[in-house]
């Protein structure tokens, strides 16, 4: 008598993520980082280029506005970490399709909100804050790199889809 028994196919393995999509998930936290610092200096009261005046009305610091600031540079940091999912295999918390469609769309609103803050940042109102040219330099030095997110994030969503295309958990 024959048993005919069916096998779970094996799942086909995916190829490690390149060298360079790993180094540019890392490169989006760096991204991440001075801007945080930033806020984090402004939160702390260390002077940033803002009056107490502007601080305290426009930004309520000291007040909430220190959880906001600091809340936000946690958050910030903290999403520019995920992208390190999509270079590793050690923890996925969602099937390969799942993750990807969730990284296109990350990767679209992240080319939005660069688009907007560039917006925002050429508004008359958000120069005159600052109470120097000097200021308004450092400021753009830390708030610069945050644009090479979106191409980074995009670049590593297109590896890590053409990795696991057709690939089902």
């Amino acid at each position: 008598m024959y048993v005919m028994t069916t096998a779970a196919a094996p799942t086909p393995a995916t190829a490690p993520a390149p060298v360079w999509a790993r180094r540019a998930a890392h490169a989006m936290a760096l991204c991440a980082l001075p801007s945080g610092l930033w806020r984090i200096a402004m939160a702390s009261g260390i002077h940033v280029g803002y009056s107490d005046r502007i601080l305290r009305e426009v930004f309520d610091i000291p007040g909430w506005g220190i959880a906001y600031v600091v809340g936000l540079s946690v958050l910030a940091e903290a999403a520019a970490l995920l992208p390190l999912l999509l270079v590793t295999d050690r923890w996925q918390p969602l099937r390969p399709r799942a993750l990807a469609g969730l990284a296109w769309t990350a990767s679209g609103l992240l080319v939005l909100v660069a688009l907007w803050q560039l917006v925002v940042a050429f508004t008359v109102e958000s120069q005159t804050y600052m109470s120097s040219d000097t200021a308004l330099t450092v400021w753009w030095f830390a708030f610069a790199p945050l644009f090479a997110i979106p191409a980074l994030m995009t670049a590593v969503t297109w590896s890590y889809a053409k990795r696991h295309r057709g690939s089902r958990r």
